[in-house]
């Protein structure tokens, strides 16, 4: 590969949500403290949209990492489940034992009991849920009924959604309306801005082990950001195959023909219609 050529230590533009990756631009620092606030206020339900590739799941990473010992957190990546199977994959990732063969109306009361042993102990729940636009209505329905779990004081268990505009959708149903107006905190994650383009790219490279001066023409970067709309993930991918654009010319330098060239050769790109 091209590492050894730019003098970089791994690879910049990988699209898996690695957080010592994560660059705190406009958008994303706003979510991240949009759910800070919710959490500290101990709201029972936070809800973070934004189209595919914008780093949802990222910003779920960032936020558990976050959060200190005082937090009991659970992550639930696939929630395309009935509703029996969440309450019981949510047992499993708080370590709740003995809900094997226990009906809903049982699981819940475990799950209860489970929330009340936290909070004697001065520890707060939070749940994140991942791809949640895939979450059934029945099981949307399970999650309402887990967050009206309460003491007089506070909610014993605070849920993050993060989803696709499906979920937002979803949510606009008739059938989901009490579960709307529990959503005290909403974020639209948007991906990168035009003028945080050239940090982004040399945040991502300084990461990797780049010591040099800039890789990318100041007229590549603007074809970076066109090209991709602005989506990380889009970014990362056009940015990768410049560069081994780049590394097979035996070249230094990232130029606008170079993303040309990558974004030829990927279908999300072609497909938005950022054509110049």
């Amino acid at each position: 590969m091209y590492l050894k050529h730019f003098g970089l230590s791994e690879l910049p533009f990988r699209i898996t949500p690695d957080t010592s990756f994560a660059y705190s631009g406009q958008h994303h620092q706003e979510a991240l403290n949009t759910l800070l606030i919710a959490l500290d206020n101990g709201e029972g339900f936070v809800k973070i949209s934004g189209e595919v590739g914008t780093g949802k799941t990222l910003l779920c990473r960032r936020l558990l990492q976050t959060l200190n010992d005082d937090w009991v957190s659970a992550y639930l990546p696939n929630p395309s489940i009935d509703p029996d199977t969440l309450l019981l994959a949510l047992a499993e990732e708080l370590s709740i034992k003995d809900v094997a063969g226990l009906d809903q109306y049982h699981l819940i009361r475990r799950i209860n009991l489970a929330l009340l042993d936290f909070a004697r102990a001065k520890k707060r729940v939070v749940v994140c849920i991942d791809e949640a636009q895939a979450m059934p209505m029945e099981t949307l329905e399970a999650l309402r009924l887990l967050s009206n779990l309460e003491t007089e004081k506070r909610k014993l268990l605070q849920i993050v959604l993060f989803g696709q505009p499906e979920l937002d959708v979803k949510l606009g149903r008739q059938e989901a309306r009490q579960l709307l107006q529990r959503i005290a905190f909403h974020y639209q994650l948007r991906g990168v801005a035009k003028s945080e383009i050239a940090d982004y790219v040399a945040h991502r490279l300084r990461v990797a082990g780049y010591r040099g001066d800039g890789l990318f023409t100041p007229s590549a970067l603007r074809a970076l950001h066109r090209s991709s709309g602005g989506v990380p993930r889009l970014i990362n991918i056009l940015a990768h195959k410049s560069l081994l654009a780049v590394y097979g010319e035996g070249r230094q330098m990232v130029k606008v023909r170079h993303v040309r060239l990558a974004r030829k050769d990927t279908e999300g790109a072609r497909r938005a219609g950022w054509l110049w």
